[in-house]
C-alpha cells in the first residue's frame, strides 16, 4: 500500500484517535449513491478493514471490498451519502483506497449537513437540501490511506462524498467528536454517562496491548475476545488503569462491568474512582475519591453494582488487579449542571 509523507501521517494520527462517526456498529449506513455497479456502497462503512480475493470475479467484473461506480462516459461525477450513526463534529477522514490501483477516483471532496430526523436516501439525494463544504476537491492516491484534516466544522448528521470522475473506494472512516442530542440528558432519565454514543471518552490508560480502550464504552454486547480492552501481562508492580471522561457532569447511581470472552485473562479485581473537574484535566492533580473499593472480579461474567456515593463527576478512572482485559463499562447516571 502507497505510504504517505510522514508529516501527514502524524496530523492523521490525531484525529484517528476519535470515534468513527459513520461506523456501521454505530449505526452509521450507506443510504444512497448515483451508482455502484462493480462493488456496493453499503462496504464504505464497513468494520473490517478492506480485503483482497485473487482471482474472484462476480458476473459484472473483478470483486472488490468497497464501493465501485463503472467508468463514467458523459459529464459529471459520482457520489455516495452517509448517514453518521453518531451525530457530531468532524475533525477528520480518511478515504481508504486499498487494493484499487488503476480503478481509484482522481480526486474527492465531501459535503456535509445537518437534519433532523430519519430521511429516505432519495429524499437526501434531492436538490434542496442544505450540503456544506466539508473538504475541498482533493487528489486522492490509489491503493492508499488518504488522511484530510477537517477544520472549522459544525454538527452534522450526513455525509456525500463525492468522486471526481468515477472509480473505487475501500473504506470511508469520519472520525470526530460525538455532540448527542441534549434532550437526553435535560429530560432526568438515568443515561450510560461513558457511553461514546453520548458523547463519552477513554482520554488514557495505562496499557491497551491487546486491544483499544475505547472499546470499554462501544455499543453493543462485547462479540469475542479481541472486542474489549485488554492489557498485557504485567511482570512488575502496580496495576493497568483507563481514565473515561463523561459525556457530560453527573452522579453516577450504577456501573455494569462486563469481563465477557475473557476466561483465562480477566483481572482478578477492579476499583473504580471518580473525579470532579471544572477547568482542564490532568490526571495526576485531579482529586480522585473513591467510587466502588476494590472487588474481585468472574471472569467471562457481567457484574452489577448500584448502592454509590451521591456526588457529581466529570471523570473515572477503572483500576484493575493486576492486569487482564475488561468487555464493556457502563456508568448509568444523572446530568447535573
Amino acid at each position: 500500500m502507497t505510504a504517505h509523507d510522514p508529516a501527514r501521517q502524524t496530523a492523521a494520527q490525531a484525529f484517528t484517535e476519535l470515534p468513527d462517526l459513520a461506523a456501521e456498529r454505530f449505526g452509521g449506513e450507506v443510504i444512497a449513491a448515483n451508482d455502484d455497479f462493480f462493488a456496493p456502497k453499503e462496504s464504505l462503512v464497513k468494520a473490517g478493514k478492506p480485503e483482497w480475493r485473487e482471482g474472484e470475479y462476480t458476473d459484472r467484473g473483478k470483486w472488490m471490498d468497497g464501493w465501485e461506480t463503472r467508468r463514467r462516459r458523459s459529464p459529471g461525477h459520482d457520489w455516495a451519502i452517509v448517514k453518521l450513526g453518531i451525530p457530531g463534529i468532524v475533525r477528520g477522514v480518511v478515504i481508504d483506497t486499498s487494493y484499487f490501483t488503476g480503478n481509484f477516483p482522481e480526486h474527492a471532496s465531501i459535503d456535509a449537513c445537518a437534519v433532523d430526523g430519519t430521511l429516505p436516501g432519495d429524499r437526501m439525494a434531492r436538490d434542496d437540501i442544505p450540503w456544506k463544504p466539508l473538504l475541498a476537491k482533493s487528489p486522492l492516491e490509489g491503493d492508499a490511506l488518504n488522511p484530510f484534516g477537517i477544520d472549522g466544522a459544525e454538527r452534522v448528521t450526513h455525509l456525500r462524498l463525492n468522486i471526481f470522475p468515477d472509480g473505487g473506494v475501500a473504506r470511508l472512516r469520519v472520525h470526530g467528536e460525538v455532540v448527542p442530542d441534549e434532550r437526553m440528558f435535560a429530560e432526568g432519565a438515568a443515561v450510560d454517562l461513558a457511553a461514546m454514543a453520548n458523547g463519552g471518552f477513554v482520554v488514557s490508560c495505562s496499557d491497551m496491548h491487546y486491544g483499544n480502550r475505547q472499546n470499554l464504552i462501544i455499543p453493543g454486547r462485547s462479540t469475542h475476545m479481541g472486542d474489549g480492552w485488554e492489557t498485557k501481562r504485567r511482570r512488575g508492580p502496580g496495576h493497568d488503569w483507563s481514565i473515561i471522561r463523561l459525556a457530560r457532569r453527573g452522579v453516577i447511581e450504577r456501573i455494569e462491568l462486563d469481563t465477557d470472552h475473557f476466561k483465562g485473562n480477566a483481572p482478578g479485581s477492579a476499583m473504580l474512582e471518580s473525579c470532579d473537574v471544572s477547568g482542564s484535566f490532568d490526571a495526576d492533580s485531579a482529586k480522585w475519591e473513591p467510587l466502588l473499593p476494590q472487588t474481585p472480579l468472574d471472569a467471562d461474567a457481567q457484574h452489577r453494582w448500584s448502592d454509590l456515593p451521591a456526588r457529581p463527576a466529570t471523570h473515572v478512572r477503572l483500576n484493575i488487579y493486576p492486569d487482564g482485559g475488561v468487555a464493556r463499562l457502563r456508568l448509568f447516571g444523572r446530568a447535573t449542571g
